[in-house]
């Protein structure tokens, strides 16, 4: 390989917490980075981090290039995996050609840009033009470090985001996003005495990036657990329901805790096996693992009033989640979409529900987040819009794209893919405070980001690094 500082830097990162809004160690480390190298380096008043690198002999006159990553990481664990990302160390392994976390998350969504960043600002034999590169804070729980930037921190005119997932693309524009949030007020009920407690789960689904993976057909463990419980009989109680966890992450797994007489017993559990080989038979390409399990429970803490619950169970099946329009521009990408992300119980007799919807097109995400927004309404739920940010149109002119493209030909004798993303990115937001920025996004390949098992494929971040030399050392 001749990405062995890259990876080196990678595995160093890895160690350091850095689960958005908890960025404070990522900050110092690189930081210390910095001073250990004499860099200038500065920090805004959210965390962002600048480091600043001059030209190397005989690139002084090379226009300014600004290299960006975002510091933190979707901190996502598998179901019993006991791991504080607060404090311990990501666990990995190499094994076929990947580096991958098998229990949890692996960071290298954007870990891996920070990695490149600093090898970059390490190496004194690389040749460049100015370097500044830019590390973000909480651009997972949405954007926040874009949002805050202000003019004049940043010199530079061209802008390489490296937070893309497939090598051998050069992304030119994102779709935008808003976060919706429903909450129902539910009374307590007591539970009587002589019924039956089982708990339901689904797990074992896929999950992945809300954005990237939202059109593969991966099952949403919060749906189908809706699905199920649409069917038992009125009479049961639900007393317990949780599943999902991050906004921008299919949810993987959910599970419910329903109290019933114990005649109907056979009934729901024979309910629940049909419904077992169903998601099964549906899923078996897309997401072939799902696990679907019931077991007696233990429960002394009462239960949801029976109307919030049909409500909250009628929203959760109605809730629109997936692809909602296929763009009619650009082949094969995803336009518009929604993310049924989770349903959590809280203190005060609270069920909050959260979601995200994407689009390319401001009106049909605004579009989207109402449709999600009515559902809920409808069921008697408040609801509140969040963390909205605007998508980056494409343009095809730009002048780093055609000299990425160049590069890209003349290293791998092929031609790269250059289309828009239905994730989202930074990209939009630097435009509203940098306008004549002109950017391009690339990275290595890879799979799974979001959830447990996320993977980096070793052999793509080599092309992924020859590409950022040649860009720098030709941009003009």
């Amino acid at each position: 390989m001749n990405t062995d500082r890259v990876l080196s830097f990678f595995k160093e990162i890895t160690c350091i917490p850095r689960e958005s809004g908890h960025e404070e160690h990522i900050i110092a480390f690189l930081q210390k980075f910095a001073a250990d190298r004499n860099l200038e380096c500065k920090t805004d008043r959210i965390g962002n981090v600048l480091i600043t690198k001059e030209a190397s002999k005989g690139y002084e006159n090379r226009p300014t290039v600004i290299l960006q990553s975002h510091m933190d990481m979707v901190c996502e664990k598998n179901s019993g995996v006991v791991h504080d990302f607060a404090k311990d160390p990501i666990r990995y392994e190499i094994e076929n050609g990947w580096m991958i976390a098998k229990d949890t998350t692996l960071g290298a969504d954007c870990g891996i840009g920070i990695a490149a960043q600093m090898a970059v600002l390490d190496d004194s034999t690389i040749e460049h033009g100015k370097v500044e590169a830019l590390f973000t804070v909480s651009e997972e729980t949405g954007l926040d470090g874009a949002k805050a930037l202000k003019p004049k921190f940043l010199t530079g005119n061209i802008l390489l985001n490296l937070d893309s997932e497939d090598e051998g693309e050069i992304f030119v524009g994102c779709a935008g996003g808003i976060d919706t949030t429903a909450v129902f007020t539910y009374i307590p009920k007591k539970i009587r005495p002589t019924y039956a407690i089982s708990k339901f789960g689904i797990s074992g689904c896929i999950g992945g990036h809300s954005g990237d993976d939202i059109e593969k057909g991966r099952a949403n463990a919060v749906q189908l657990l809706g699905r199920f419980l649409n069917q038992i009989p009125a009479i049961a109680d639900l007393c317990y329901i949780e599943g999902g966890n991050k906004r921008n992450a299919i949810a993987r797994e959910a599970y419910a805790v329903i109290a019933f007489p114990k005649k109907y017993e056979d009934g729901i559990v024979e309910t629940f096996n049909t419904l077992t080989k169903e998601i099964k038979a549906e899923y078996a390409i897309t997401d072939p693992d799902i696990q679907c399990t019931a077991e007696p429970v233990m429960w002394s803490k009462g239960g949801i009033d029976s109307q919030t619950a049909r409500n909250l169970i009628d929203a959760l099946v109605a809730a629109p989640h997936g692809v909602l329009a296929m763009s009619a521009d650009i082949k094969g990408l995803v336009e518009t979409s929604s993310n049924l992300a989770s349903v959590k119980m809280e203190k005060k007799n609270t069920i909050r529900v959260g979601s995200s919807q994407r689009s390319s097109i401001n009106s049909a995400r605004k579009f989207a987040a109402d449709r999600f927004e009515s559902t809920f309404v409808l069921a008697g739920a408040k609801v509140t819009h969040e963390s909205e940010y605007p998508g980056w149109k494409p343009n095809m002119d730009s002048e780093i794209l055609k000299v990425s493209v160049a590069a890209y030909k003349r290293l791998f004798k092929v031609q790269p893919v250059v289309r828009a993303i239905h994730a989202g990115l930074e990209c939009g937001l630097f435009l509203d405070i940098y306008p004549d920025l002109d950017m391009i996004s690339f990275g290595p390949t890879l799979r799974g980001v979001h959830a447990p098992g996320e993977k980096l494929e070793l052999a793509s971040l080599d092309k992924f690094w020859d590409l950022l030399l040649e860009i720098l050392k030709t941009v003009k």
